[in-house]
């Protein structure tokens, strides 16, 4: 009887499973879920800079050098957010993409406005420098800036903008009119990544209406491929007292970004851990904005905007995005696009920019009416830190007799609103009348029952990055 044959076959290693985060897709499926995020996330940037050109009364060639930085910008933060600089923890590895959000360019246009652009140039310089410097304090910073605060704040950017761009429409309210239509129309009628491209529907439908209408365009002439240009307002200027509004915004942002990691987190199925990711995105975002203060344009954030394409195509590779963000660096040197998209009528841009910022102050009354504001102090607060945001908005010369200096922080609606928010939550927060809490609410200083305090609470968001 034979004796049987050992078997000598080496064990079979297994194969180590990978993350959907960190999958990485051949080319061909790469490209189109590339150019899903590339249409969700262009929009902003393209409005976003019009504006800008529009109410700084750009040329259209500066317009057109502006939108090429700020698209290679926008490249450039989603390869860093989605790739990740590991030695130097800049960077989350989740798949952001990274654009000039509405708040900030608000800020960046009143700062413009009230000092210059140079000045606004350097205040986002100012503001991006902070930011790093900030980020160690990060879980002792961000208890200011609760959603009480946070939400005033939002309310007070989106009034004090409208009263900016309400007049762009003057010259030609029948544009302004139909671009509004236009941009509510394709609001009803679209469907997930479409929808989001409503505001970008209706400048380019405004667009049409004007040469119809036979509407003056001035279009810049120039070569195919240029890189943009820096320092288009010349040497930036510092002011300490001007970067006041942006500085509050970047401490702000802190706040912002704890939620956004949750949500996309959650979303590409790992773990939140905001102490780990808060400070590499907010550091992204931070190197990135030192970028926009050279090229002129705003502060530069990174964004959630695309995670109903992630949610909507299961494709959780943060490569993904990492191409859509070689595709924005791509358009933004593409420049006989950037022309053609600067050439924009003001009323057009108007238009868009009205629904833009209203849009930002609709969701800065969404975030106070989940605060309970007829419980304790909570009204008050509120209601104080508006009619300090809003008194240089309805009574412009309210402080033209005060100190320079004290102009500058309370001239600014959004600056002197966000710091009286900030105060006051805290101040009555601690002296206030103690209160029995509704049922299901926390008592007075505890933390809120919130999916951002939970992850924090897991994750020890105090500790230094």
């Amino acid at each position: 009887m034979a004796s049987p044959v050992p078997d000598t076959a080496a064990p079979v290693a297994p194969v180590a499973s990978v993350a959907p985060v960190d999958e990485r897709l051949p080319l061909p499926r790469l490209a189109p879920l590339a150019f899903q995020h590339l249409l969700a996330g262009i929009a902003a940037p393209v409005s976003s800079v019009i504006l800008i050109g529009t109410t700084l009364s750009l040329s259209a060639s500066q317009t057109a050098s502006l939108l090429s930085a700020t698209l290679v910008l926008c490249g450039v933060g989603a390869l860093l957010q989605s790739l990740g600089i590991g030695p130097l923890r800049i960077g989350a590895r989740l798949p952001f993409l990274m654009l000039p959000g509405g708040a900030a360019v608000a800020i960046f246009l009143q700062v413009a406005k009230e000092h210059g652009p140079a000045t606004a140039s350097g205040s986002v310089l100012i503001a991006a420098v902070f930011l790093i410097l900030v980020l160690p304090l990060y879980g002792r910073l961000v208890r200011f800036f609760p959603p009480l605060v946070m939400g005033t704040t939002v309310v007070l950017i989106g009034i004090n903008m409208i009263k900016i761009t309400a007049p762009m429409i003057a010259s030609g309210p029948g544009l302004g009119f139909a671009t509004l239509g236009i941009t509510a129309l394709f609001f009803l009628v679209m469907r997930g990544v479409w929808r989001q491209m409503s505001v970008l529907f209706g400048l380019v439908g405004g667009t049409l209406v004007a040469a119809v209408s036979g509407t003056a365009f001035h279009l810049a002439h120039g070569s195919t491929f240029a890189l943009p240009d820096p320092f288009p307002y010349g040497t930036p200027h510092f002011d300490l007292l001007a970067a006041v509004p942006l500085l509050v915004f970047a401490l702000a942002s802190l706040a912002e970004a704890t939620g956004q990691t949750v949500l996309n987190s959650e979303a590409v199925g790992r773990t939140p851990d905001a102490a780990r990711d808060v400070p590499r995105i907010s550091r992204a975002d931070a190197v990135t904005s030192l970028g926009a203060g050279v090229f002129g344009t705003s502060l530069m954030v990174t964004s959630a905007e695309n995670i109903g394409i992630v949610q909507l195509t299961r494709v959780r590779s943060r490569f993904v995005t990492a191409g859509a963000g070689v595709l924005l660096i791509v358009c933004g040197l593409i420049t006989p696009l950037t022309r053609l998209l600067a050439a924009i009528p003001e009323p057009v841009v108007g238009a868009a920019g009205l629904i833009i910022y209203a849009v930002i102050a609709t969701m800065g009354f969404g975030m106070l009416s989940r605060e309970n504001l007829g419980h304790g102090t909570n009204g008050i607060v509120v209601a104080l830190a508006l009619c300090v945001g809003l008194l240089p908005v309805f009574a412009p010369d309210m402080y033209a007799g005060l100190p320079v200096w004290a102009r500058t922080v309370f001239g600014s609606g959004v600056a002197a609103g966000a710091l009286a928010a900030v105060v006051l939550a805290a101040v009555f927060g601690r002296l206030g009348p103690k209160e029995e809490p509704a049922r299901g609410e926390p008592a007075r200083g505890e933390p809120a029952a919130e999916p951002v305090a939970r992850s924090e609470a897991k994750s020890g968001a105090g500790s230094a990055p």
